[in-house]
C-alpha cells in the first residue's frame, strides 16, 4: 500500500489579484460601506422622533449627536476596525469564519461555539431581508419632501426598484460593481459637504464631541432613553460588513477608507443635520432631505436611491457568500450555485436564496409601508450578531492570540456592555416589528439544527449497513469478478467504508472496472486549501485506490478541476472512459427516529430540494451513474 500527497509551488489562493491601494479603497467603499453610509437617511431622524415629542431643543440634539458620535467611535472604530478585523481566518472574515477560528482554539471543538456561529449566521440573514427594504424605502421617501402629492407612489416605486435589483442578480454584479465605488465615494463626499455647510447654522453642535452630553441626556430622559438608544443604533448598522467583506479587500483598504472618507463624512453629516434642526425645528420630520436647497433635492433623491441600491446589493451578495459557507460546513443542504464571473470566484448567484430574499423584502415593504415602521424591525438581528462576535472574539484573544485574561477582559467587557445595552434597547421594539428578524433568524437556526442533526442520524444509519472497504477488497482479490476496461469513481462521504454504490454495482452488474477509485470530498475548517494540500491518494492494489480531495469552505468544490491535480501523482485515467457512481437515497421517516416526526419531515424536504451531487461537484452529466436505495431515519 502506497500513499502520495501532492506538492506544488502555487497556492490556490493569493488573497486577491494584486491591485493598487487606491483602487482597493474605492472598491471597498461600494461594497463594505454601502449600508452604514445610508444610515444618515433615517438614524438621526428616528432618534429625534423617539424623544417622545419633547422637540428638537438644544439638549436633545446635543445628547443624540453625542450618542451617535460615540457609537460610531466605539462600535465601529474601536471594536471592528481596531480588533475584529485582525481576527481573520487565513484572510477571511464573517461570523462563520470567526466561529471556525474560535473552535480551532478550544480543545475538543465544543458544540456551544458552533451553536453561537449558527445563531450569528441566522441573525445576519435576518438582517439581510431588512436592509434592502429600509434603505430603498428611506431614499424613495425623499419624494415626500420634493413633491408631497406623490406620497402614495413611494411604496410602488420602492417595490419596482427592489424587484429590478433582485432580477438583475442572475446577470452578475461584475459590470455594476465597477460603478459601485465611484458612486459611493460621491455619496460620501456629498454627505460631508452638505453636513459641513449646515454646521454653520448652529456651530454649538460640535460640542456633542464631549461624551458628557450623552450621559447627561440618558440620565435626564430615562423614560425615552431606551427608544432613543434603539434609534441611535441605526447609525452603526452595517458595521458587521467591515468584517464580512474582509476576504474581498484585506484589512488595510477597509481601514484607510474608514478613516480617510467614511468616518469624517458621517460625522459632518450628522452634525449638519443637528445644526439644521436647531435652526429650523419645523423641518425635523425629514431633516436629511429638507436641509438641501430645492434645486438639489431631486438629485439627492436620485443619488440616495443609487446609494441604497448599492447598500442592498452588498447585503444580498453577503447573504449568498454566507449561505455558501454554511453549505460547505454542512450546516445547510446543497443549493444551486451559478458563477457569474469567469475570473472572480466570489461572484455567485443562488436562485433559491434570491427568490426567498425577494419575497421577504417585498412583504416587509408592503407590511410596514414606511421606513419609520421598518426601523423598529431593524436592530435586533445586528445587535445580536455583534454581541456574539464579542464572545467569539474573546475566545480568539485568549486561545489564538494568547492574550492574558486581564487584557482580554479589559477590551471585551466594555464593548460587550455597549452591545448588551443596544441589544436591550432594540428588544424593547420587539412588539413593534423587532419580531421580524427574530422570526427569520429562529427559522434559519431551526433549519440548520435540523439539517446537522438529520445528517448525523443519516450517517449513523448508513454506516450501520456498510461493510469495511478492506473486507470488500480482500473478498474481490480471492474471488475476482469479470473485469471491464475503464475507470470507475465511487463517491462516498465515509472514507473508511465501502461505498454503497460499489456494493450495488457489483450486485446488479456483477462486473468490476479495471481501475476503481473510492473518491471522498472533505471540507476543511480553513477558507481555502492550497493545491499542495488538496489531494491525498492511497493505492491498495492495481485495481483499487482511495482519493481524498479537500476544499476550503469558501471554495467551489469542482471535482474535474481537482482531478487535474491528481494526474501529477501518477493517477492515470481518461475522463471520457471514466464513470462516476453515486448513491441516490430516498429517505423515509421513522416513528422511532432520533428526531420528532415533524423534524424528520423537514429534513426529508430539505434533502429533496438540495442540489444534486452532479451539479454541485461539477461532474460531467453524461458520465454519471446513479443507483437508488431507501434509508429510514
Amino acid at each position: 500500500m502506497t500513499e502520495t500527497k501532492l506538492r506544488s509551488a502555487d497556492p490556490e489562493l493569493e488573497h486577491q489579484v494584486r491591485r493598487g491601494l487606491p483602487s482597493l479603497v474605492l472598491a471597498a467603499l461600494g461594497v463594505v460601506y454601502g449600508d452604514i453610509g445610508t444610515s444618515p437617511l433615517y438614524a438621526f431622524r428616528e432618534a429625534l422622533h423617539a424623544t417622545g415629542g419633547s422637540g428638537a431643543h438644544h439638549a436633545n440634539v446635543l445628547g443624540i449627536l453625542s450618542l451617535i458620535v460615540w457609537a460610531l467611535t466605539i462600535v465601529v472604530t474601536l471594536k471592528y476596525v481596531t480588533f475584529v478585523l485582525k481576527a481573520d481566518n487565513r484572510g477571511e472574515g464573517g461570523t462563520l469564519s470567526l466561529m471556525t477560528l474560535a473552535r480551532e482554539g478550544l480543545a475538543g471543538r465544543p458544540k456551544w461555539v458552533l451553536v453561537l456561529g449558527v445563531i450569528g449566521a441566522s441573525l445576519f440573514l435576518g438582517d439581510a431581508i431588512i436592509t434592502p427594504a429600509i434603505s430603498v424605502l428611506s431614499a424613495v421617501e425623499g419624494i415626500e419632501v420634493v413633491a408631497p402629492a406623490l406620497s402614495d407612489w413611494v411604496v410602488p416605486i420602492t417595490l419596482t426598484i427592489i424587484a429590478a435589483l433582485f432580477f438583475v442578480q442572475r446577470f452578475g454584479t461584475s459590470g455594476v460593481a465597477s460603478v459601485f465605488g465611484p458612486v459611493t465615494a460621491l455619496w460620501f463626499v456629498v454627505l460631508g459637504l452638505s453636513g459641513a455647510i449646515h454646521i454653520f447654522d448652529d456651530p454649538s453642535v460640535l460640542g456633542a464631541i464631549n461624551p458628557v452630553h450623552a450621559f447627561r441626556y440618558v440620565a435626564n430622559n430615562i423614560g425615552s432613553a431606551i427608544a432613543v438608544l434603539g434609534a441611535v443604533f441605526l447609525a452603526v448598522t452595517g458595521a458587521e460588513a467591515l468584517y464580512v467583506d474582509l476576504g474581498h479587500f484585506g484589512r488595510r483598504p477597509i481601514v484607510v477608507a474608514w478613516f480617510s472618507l467614511v468616518f469624517p463624512s458621517l460625522l459632518l453629516n450628522y452634525f449638519g443635520q443637528g445644526a439644521f434642526v436647531l435652526a429650523n425645528p419645523q423641518m425635523a420630520e425629514h431633516p436629511f432631505f429638507s436641509m438641501h436647497p430645492e434645486w438639489a433635492r431631486i438629485p439627492m433623491v436620485c443619488l440616495a436611491t443609487a446609494a441604497t441600491v448599492i447598500a442592498s446589493q452588498a447585503v444580498i451578495s453577503g447573504a449568498y457568500s454566507l449561505v455558501r459557507q454554511a453549505m460547505h460546513l454542512n450546516l445547510l443542504p446543497r443549493l444551486r450555485i451559478l458563477h457569474t464571473s469567469e475570473t472572480q470566484s466570489g461572484q455567485i448567484f443562488m436562485p433559491q436564496v434570491n427568490n426567498l430574499l425577494f419575497m421577504f423584502v417585498a412583504a416587509l415593504v408592503l407590511f410596514f409601508q414606511n421606513s419609520s415602521g421598518l426601523s423598529a424591525a431593524y436592530g435586533i438581528a445586528v445587535t445580536g450578531e455583534m454581541f456574539i462576535t464579542s464572545i467569539l472574539l474573546f475566545i480568539v484573544m485568549r486561545r489564538i492570540w494568547s492574550w492574558k485574561l486581564a487584557a482580554a477582559l479589559a477590551v471585551i467587557v466594555p464593548m460587550s456592555l455597549i452591545d448588551a445595552g443596544f441589544l436591550a434597547a432594540n428588544i424593547a421594539k420587539f412588539a413593534d416589528g423587532g419580531w421580524v428578524p427574530v422570526a427569520v433568524a429562529s427559522t434559519m437556526a431551526l433549519v440548520m439544527q435540523t439539517w446537522t442533526a438529520g445528517r448525523r442520524l443519516f450517517a449513523a444509519r448508513t454506516k450501520a449497513d456498510e461493510i469495511p472497504l478492506a473486507v470488500i477488497i480482500d473478498n474481490l482479490a480471492r474471488k475476482k469478478p469479470l473485469t471491464v476496461p475503464g475507470t470507475a469513481m465511487f463517491l462516498t462521504s465515509d472514507i473508511e467504508g465501502a461505498p454503497t454504490a460499489l456494493l450495488h454495482s457489483l450486485k446488479h452488474y456483477k462486473v468490476l472496472h479495471e481501475q476503481n477509485i473510492i473518491l471522498s470530498v472533505v471540507t476543511a475548517t480553513t477558507p481555502f486549501v492550497p493545491d499542495d494540500e488538496k489531494i491525498f491518494l492511497e493505492s491498495f492494489n492495481r485495481h483499487f485506490s482511495r482519493l481524498v480531495i479537500t476544499f476550503g469552505y469558501m471554495e467551489t468544490p469542482n471535482i474535474p478541476r481537482a482531478l487535474v491535480l491528481a494526474r501529477k501523482l501518477g493517477l492515470k485515467f481518461d475522463i471520457m472512459s471514466t464513470s462516476f457512481f453515486l448513491s441516490r437515497r430516498t429517505i423515509l421517516p421513522s416513528k422511532k427516529g432520533g428526531m420528532p416526526f415533524w423534524q424528520d419531515r423537514l429534513f426529508i424536504w430539505l434533502a429533496q430540494n438540495a442540489s444534486n451531487a452532479t451539479d454541485y461537484f461539477g461532474l460531467p452529466s453524461g458520465r454519471v451513474v446513479e443507483l437508488g436505495l431507501q434509508t429510514t431515519i
